[in-house]
């Protein structure tokens, strides 16, 4: 990367961080180019050459934040952690996200914008699905996972997670505390409502 593609690079990153604070602050129906443009210190110009739209900033923000995310996890699940440690991290990566894109904001990004759910979709098939039966098939060898448990019984349970997606972020909205509803629905789902861990 020479000197030009990272300052292009750096007043990129500048734009995104100040956009997904505005983001968090109002939701994307509010956000304003021109209070973007005064917040991340660069000219209306700037954001639409690197963007286009204010549309292709919001969709920018969050898939790189996915992207980056997803990055991650890929790189940490090749380290050889046992089960345990792989789910640890997912919860933990969860509730990052949530702080990040607290779940009415995702609502309303998604809702807004049909090229972002397409991508939400893309990175399910492409990315969670193989990561999920690639830690269940090493989960079952290492001992740690039920022989009664397949691959194909945990996605039909991701999937009538994703069905009532929307219902369970209401329900977290309406929950006296967001933050403990949503990381007690993933810990139900990996521990089971026994709560046994590994």
């Amino acid at each position: 990367m020479n000197g030009f593609e990272r300052r292009a690079q750096q007043i990129k990153e500048k734009i995104r961080s100040a956009a997904l604070e505005m983001l968090r602050e109002s939701g994307p129906g509010k956000l304003r180019i021109a209070d973007l443009s005064k917040r991340a210190g660069v000219s209306q110009v700037t954001l639409y050459n690197y963007f286009g739209s204010k549309e292709g900033l919001v969709r920018d923000v969050f898939k790189s934040y996915m992207d980056r995310a997803s990055d991650r996890f890929e790189a940490y699940i090749s380290e050889g952690h046992t089960l345990r440690e792989q789910i640890e991290y997912i919860l933990r990566l969860e509730k990052e996200s949530y702080n990040e894109f607290p779940p009415g904001l995702i609502k309303d990004m998604l809702a807004e914008d049909e090229e972002l759910a397409a991508y939400i979709e893309t990175m399910y098939r492409e990315k969670a699905i193989p990561w999920t039966v690639r830690i269940i098939e090493e989960g079952k060898a290492a001992g740690e996972i039920s022989e009664r448990v397949s691959a194909d019984h945990v996605l039909a349970f991701i999937q009538l997670y994703m069905n009532q997606y929307p219902t369970l972020l209401e329900m977290a909205e309406r929950s006296e505390d967001k933050d403990d509803f949503l990381e007690g629905m993933v810990h139900m789902f990996f521990y089971g409502i026994c709560g046994r861990e590994p």
